[in-house]
């Protein structure tokens, strides 16, 4: 990984080598490649930092330049590398050196006066009231207990985003927050449900921290799901000695920081029933049992909610009929 020979070049291991240099040998389609992100990096494609239901990003410049066209950040293949990786520029810039073959043990900044950085944004305002947390819990079915405990370990925020009364979820650490409006519609401005905020590290899972003195964790995809955890552990009683955390989008990979935090503890996996949240679950499950965890996956195969639609998520499963429940087994205890 990142050698000379993977990328075809012919390099001292001692070489020299500036980022100007990396840059010109390392591409964003390469490292599109490289962390294993669904998709493929084209001029209109989908975010592999975000969930989006239509492609708002774009890979141009012959492949030197990004641009997300839904939360206005873009840069070059370093700053590909520090959204991937959750890297400081300095970081990033060592590591697309390495990736290109190139030794820096005395990394200097470029000779290049780079552009001013955009300030980060000012986080949103949370605020919180009873008819909020009654409003999201009749929104995604789930109960008010569940509101509680995402509340109470700080993994669920409410406030205005763009105007809208919205609901977040994020973590005491705030290097991850998604935001999704009140009334359940998506978004005008990138057309989606989701909006990972600005400066976010996409690949960071919520919950991670607090889940540190839990034995067992329901691991998730998506915000809705992390509620939905919490729902489930709650209804079987199992909350006190359950954490739940949230990968947000099947694309990320985990992080060894994710990986050693959740070594040997028993988790069970539900990403979404499609194929990219299946090919996520096979990708986690594999990372997971390589630090010793104990891990399995639930399927919501053949299961169809009260209107009739197939199940896609977990929390999906709060909509399906009481008598559903009885005849699988496999779903009456979720809780491993």
């Amino acid at each position: 990984m990142g050698s000379t020979e993977s990328l075809g070049l012919t390099l001292h291991p001692l070489f020299m080598m500036t980022v100007f240099d990396a840059k010109e040998r390392v591409s964003i389609p390469y490292l599109w490649s490289l962390y294993g992100f669904e998709g493929n990096p084209l001029k209109s494609c989908k975010s592999p930092f975000r969930d989006e239901s239509n492609p708002s990003f774009s890979i141009f410049a012959d492949g030197t330049a990004w641009k997300d066209h839904g939360t206005g950040e873009g840069g070059d293949s370093v700053t590909f590398i520090q959204m991937a990786e959750g890297l400081s520029n300095a970081d990033a810039c060592r590591k697309i050196i390495s990736y290109a073959g190139g030794s820096s043990p005395a990394f200097r900044p470029p000779a290049r006066v780079p552009k001013p950085k955009r300030p980060k944004p000012k986080p949103p305002a949370f605020t919180q009231s009873e008819s909020q947390k009654e409003h999201l819990a009749e929104l995604r079915n789930v109960s008010p207990e569940a509101i509680e405990i995402c509340l109470k370990r700080g993994l669920l925020k409410f406030g205005n985003w763009k105007r809208y009364p919205s609901w977040f979820i994020t973590d005491k650490t705030g290097q991850n927050i998604q935001v999704r409006r009140l009334d359940g519609e998506p978004w005008p401005q990138i057309n989606a449900k989701a909006w990972t905020l600005p400066s976010s590290h996409a690949s960071w899972p919520i919950g991670l921290e607090e889940s540190l003195h839990y034995p067992i964790v329901l691991l998730v995809e998506g915000g809705p799901d992390l509620l939905a955890a919490a729902h489930f552990a709650w209804c079987e009683g199992r909350d006190k000695e359950t954490a739940v955390v949230a990968m947000l989008g099947a694309s990320q990979k985990m992080k060894s920081v994710a990986l050693t935090a959740l070594a040997g503890k028993r988790i069970r996996i539900f990403s979404h029933n499609d194929r990219s949240g299946i090919a996520a679950t096979k990708r986690w499950a594999k990372q997971l049992k390589n630090v010793g965890s104990v891990v399995d996956a639930v399927s919501f195969d053949g299961l169809v909610q009260t209107d009739g639609a197939e199940l896609c998520d977990l929390n999906d499963l709060c909509n399906i009929h009481a008598d559903v429940f009885e005849q699988h087994e496999e779903i009456q205890n979720l809780v491993p």
